[in-house]
This record gives structure tokens, C-alpha cells and sequence, in this order.
């Protein structure tokens, strides 16, 4: 089995108006990402999804244009099963015979950024071919799944006080959730404005629906501080990215001084990374973005750091279905996953892009066992969708 040709697309799909939503990455004009396709001579296809950024809407021409033209030839004539092999190569560059030779890394510049992302893309289709192969799903391969449904939190509430109960009660009612996440942060220009959207959704959810806060990383350690002592009876599941990931210590003393869950994780890169939140006890639930933080490779060994120091795994999956796919098996197989984010905001790559769909029922949502990542590519959707290069 040997690679033969592995290419990468960036997909460009407007939002209809109706369907925008307004956060502090700005107003949401489309959903963009980059999917990579990896093929081999014997005929099996894979994908992947890597990000330029956490946001749906991006520029991504750097990202594809390193994946095409730095990365494809390194892996053109490459066993795909060679996983591990293949990502140390590509992290460590033409270093890479060092840290296959010594068992650790010798990385260059690229240790963060679109380098790490490009990398996510390559690993999640390296994966679905290695499922592909056997005919077993990607869990199978990672040690199996520990349910056949994972729980799912519907991720969205961008409403003002007046209507942010409604908001949410809307999404529990799709899909039965059991959880719900709102954002706030610098949108809401004061602390104490969110705090209040806060109180009108936990008013309207009611004490047994879960209830998360998403920051964005928009506020600074003070701001986040008096956040949690003005929601502090609002019996929140967690505080997700509290204060920029540029501030770990930061977040730290945000941890420290609140008895709400910690989440963060989807702008950090590798597990060197998540390595640092756990030892500087900035985190309680780590959330790895599949096509981020290195992919699945990455994320397992992420996994193995959060059960190490009894920290929960919540994968970040505002992505397309190859991304969420990927997230969702790994969620299922790491002994630290215990929920997965389902977006409630208009996303056509997870719900066009690919033939199969991923129901939520009473909350839960059910864990592929195709083989693969389990996910089959609508490639006239793709070609339409597609900026040229």
C-alpha cells in the first residue's frame, strides 16, 4: 500500500443571511475549511479537515498551499499505515531521521500554527485509510469504544438577555440535549452584562439542563475573575477559555480562585501544549480541536495526559464532518471523553458535505461503526464549493 497523490481543497460556503450569527470573531458570512484528500495504489481514499483558524470563516490559502506544495511530496510513495513514522517526519522536518532515531523531537520553526494544523488534515485521512483497510472504524483501532452513544451538547447562544432562554430552550428541544453552551465575553462589553445573560438563561433552562460559557478568550484575568463570582449560583458545567491561550499562568489563577470548571484547548497545538495547562493546573476539561492540535495521533497522546492527571476530554468540534468524525472516535476511545459539542450555528460542511448525517437523540448522539472515519464525500458538493487555486 503506497501513497499515490494527496491534495488539499479550501472549501468556501456562504451563510444565507437568515443564518449568520454576530460573536467577536465578527459576523459569520461563511464556512470555510480545508479537507484533504490522501490516495493510494490500491484504490482506498481517505479524508482529513485541518483549520486556519478556530472560526469557521478564514482565509486559506496559506494552509492549503503548504499541505499541496510542502507536504504531499514528502508523502507521495509512503506506506499510509506508517502513521506515527509520517507525523514525527512531518513535525520535525529535515530533523526528522533524528527523532525517529532518538524518540523526541527535534522540531523546527513550525511547532504551532498552520504547520501543526496542515499536519491535523494529513493524520485524520492517514487514519480513515488505516480503518479503511481493515474494514473496523477508527475507534477499533484506538482501543475501542467505551459506549455505542456519546453524550452531546448543543454549542451556540449568541442572544441578548431577552431572548437568550429562548435561544437555548430551542436547541434542547431539537435535539433533546442535556446541555447547553452560551458565549460571552467582550461581545457583551462588561462582565457583568454576561453575567446577566447568564442568570436569564439558567432562569429559563431551569436547574437540571447543563449549562457552559464560552469566553473565547476574550477576557482578561480580572474580567474572568468577577465573572465567575457574579454566575457563581448559576451552577455552571464549566467556563470555557477564559482569558486568552496566550495566558496560561493567567488562567491558572482564574482556576484557582473558582470552584466552575475549567475548559480550554481548541487554540493550543500538541500535546506540548496541553502539557503545560495540566502541569500549571490551569484546566479541568481539555478540548482538543482535531483539525488543530495535530490530529489524532496528537489527540490520543492529549488523552493520555488528561487521564493522567483526572482531567476530563471534551473534544472542540465546531468543524466539518471529517474534523467532527475524527473527534467524536476519539472521544469514544480515550478513557477521558465523556461529552462531545454539537454546533447549533449554520454549518453546511457537517451537514452537506458528506452523504451520512449525525443524529442527536435524547441527547445522545451514536458513535460510527463504518469503517474509517465512516464518513462518505458528496465530491460534487466539494468541486462546487471549492476555491481555485
Amino acid at each position: 500500500m503506497k501513497i499515490t497523490s494527496v491534495e488539499a481543497y479550501w472549501v468556501h460556503i456562504p451563510i444565507p443571511h437568515e443564518r449568520q450569527h454576530v460573536s467577536d470573531f465578527g459576523r459569520t458570512l461563511s464556512f470555510d475549511g480545508t479537507l484533504v484528500r490522501i490516495d493510494t495504489a490500491c484504490g482506498l481514499t481517505g479524508w482529513g479537515e485541518a483549520k486556519a483558524q478556530v472560526g469557521g470563516m478564514a482565509q486559506n490559502q496559506a494552509l492549503t498551499s503548504m499541505i499541496n506544495d510542502e507536504f504531499a511530496p514528502l508523502l507521495k510513495g509512503e506506506d499510509p499505515r506508517d502513521i506515527t513514522r509520517l507525523w514525527e517526519t512531518l513535525y520535525n522536518g529535515s530533523r526528522g531521521h533524528y527523532a525517529l532515531r532518538e524518540g523526541r523531537v527535534f522540531p523546527v520553526l513550525g511547532r504551532r500554527g498552520i504547520t501543526v494544523s496542515a499536519i491535523s488534515g494529513i493524520d485524520c485521512a492517514l487514519w480513515d485509510i488505516a480503518g479503511k483497510s481493515l474494514g473496523v472504524p477508527v475507534w477499533r483501532l484506538l482501543g475501542g469504544r467505551r459506549a455505542e452513544k456519546m453524550p452531546a451538547y448543543a454549542s451556540g447562544g449568541w442572544a441578548g438577555p431577552d431572548k437568550i432562554g429562548e435561544q437555548l430552550l430551542g436547541y434542547v428541544a431539537s435535539g433533546g440535549f442535556g446541555a447547553v453552551k452560551m458565549r460571552v465575553g467582550i461581545i457583551d462589553g462588561d462582565p457583568r452584562h454576561s453575567a446577566t445573560r447568564v442568570h436569564a438563561a439558567r432562569e429559563a433552562l431551569g436547574p437540571e439542563i447543563g449549562l457552559m460559557c464560552d469566553a473565547h478568550g476574550t477576557m482578561s484575568v480580572a474580567e474572568a475573575k468577577r465573572f465567575c463570582r457574579l454566575v457563581e449560583d448559576c451552577n455552571l458545567a464549566w467556563f470555557e477559555e477564559p482569558v486568552t491561550a496566550d495566558d496560561k499562568p493567567g488562567q491558572a489563577q482564574v482556576r484557582a480562585t473558582t470552584d466552575i470548571p475549567i475548559a480550554s484547548g481548541e487554540s493550543e497545538f500538541t500535546r506540548h501544549d496541553f502539557r503545560d495547562l495540566a502541569v500549571l493546573g490551569a484546566v479541568d476539561i481539555m478540548q482538543p480541536d482535531l483539525a488543530i492540535c495535530g490530529g489524532i495521533t496528537e489527540a490520543m497522546r492529549i488523552s493520555a495526559i488528561a487521564s493522567a492527571f483526572n482531567l476530563k476530554l471534551a473534544p472542540h468540534l465546531w468543524a466539518g464532518a471529517p474534523a467532527f468524525a475524527a473527534g467524536l472516535h476519539v472521544a469514544a476511545a480515550s478513557p477521558a471523553g465523556f461529552i462531545v459539542e454539537y454546533s447549533l450555528g449554520a454549518n453546511p460542511l457537517l451537514h452537506d458535505l458528506v452523504e451520512e448525517s449525525f443524529p442527536v437523540e435524547d441527547g445522545m448522539i451514536a458513535v460510527p461503526d463504518r469503517p474509517g472515519l465512516g464518513i462518505t464525500m458528496r465530491e460534487d458538493f466539494l468541486a462546487k464549493h471549492t476555491v481555485p487555486r
